[in-house]
């Protein structure tokens, strides 16, 4: 399917590795011209050079997390078509165990990150009439996991942004959705998952189906997501074939999320 993206353009934050490399890599295939960012220079030009192979990129060392960071990716991008907010740290800790700092930390990362880059790239959007903002937020801004709270905290507010900004988009072709991703694989996933189940030291995929039957049992697909199925989602509603979807929450969890929620 040709999704039209050709020739446009397109910031994905937090996207050296897992989710964030996926979905730049597949809008890459598409023909975006994708501006990818990073904090670490080795990361960034290693995800660069796996996304030349299958088109245009463009690296820019940056922390969005940080004022400093998204000032620099402005000056270096000042404008785009697509932005995706994917920038985002995720911990398992118990309530009563999370700081202040901790609280201030998530809120920054998750949440400011990408309202702060939407204040400058989603005004542009209006002005000339089309335009994509997309959230990746998670199965956990609906289902608040026990086990990080601070966390799922911060993915419910993403779709407040995402929806309020949507509410100004009324007649134009622009639009703000939210992607909420179930537990995909990447980095670090298998850490996660070892310190939330109860016997973290069995083998890999023992460790994997403990999880889903411990902590996420509602999942239908009980396996973890493939960042490449988040990547072909949110392409698709970053092209104009996706031009009716609008300030929405799309489930990509796997079935995780009960239909009344």
């Amino acid at each position: 399917m040709d999704l039209q993206l050709k020739g446009k353009t397109a910031i994905v934050t937090g996207s050296t590795a897992g989710i964030g490399l996926a979905i730049a890599e597949r809008l890459a295939a598409e023909g975006v011209e994708v501006t990818i960012t990073g904090r670490n220079r080795a990361k960034l030009d290693e995800a660069a050079a796996q996304i030349a192979k299958v088109g245009k990129v463009n690296p820019v060392l940056a922390d969005p997390a940080t004022a400093e960071g998204a000032a620099t990716l402005i000056a270096a991008v000042p404008d785009t078509d697509i932005l995706v907010n994917n920038l985002g740290i995720y911990e398992a800790k118990a309530f009563t165990d999370i700081t202040d700092a901790d609280w201030h930390h998530f809120f920054e990362v998750n949440v400011v990150s990408g309202a702060r880059l939407s204040r400058h790239y989603f005004p542009k959007m209006l002005e000339k009439n089309w335009g994509r903002v997309i959230f990746i937020s998670s199965e956990s801004s609906l289902m608040i996991p026990a086990e990080m709270i601070h966390y799922g905290m911060t993915k419910t507010a993403q779709l407040s942004i995402s929806r309020g900004l949507a509410a100004q988009t009324t007649g134009t072709g622009v639009t703000v959705n939210s992607v909420l991703p179930g537990p995909t694989r990447s980095e670090g996933i298998v850490d996660f998952m070892r310190s939330t189940v109860s016997n973290g030291d069995a083998p890999q995929d023992e460790v994997e189906q403990q999880f889903f039957e411990e902590l996420r049992p509602l999942s239908l697909i009980r396996r973890l997501i493939e960042a490449e199925e988040i990547g072909n989602m949110v392409a698709f509603l970053a092209s104009p074939l996706a031009a009716v979807t609008n300030g929405a929450a799309i489930r990509a969890e796997g079935g995780i999320v009960p239909t009344i929620a």
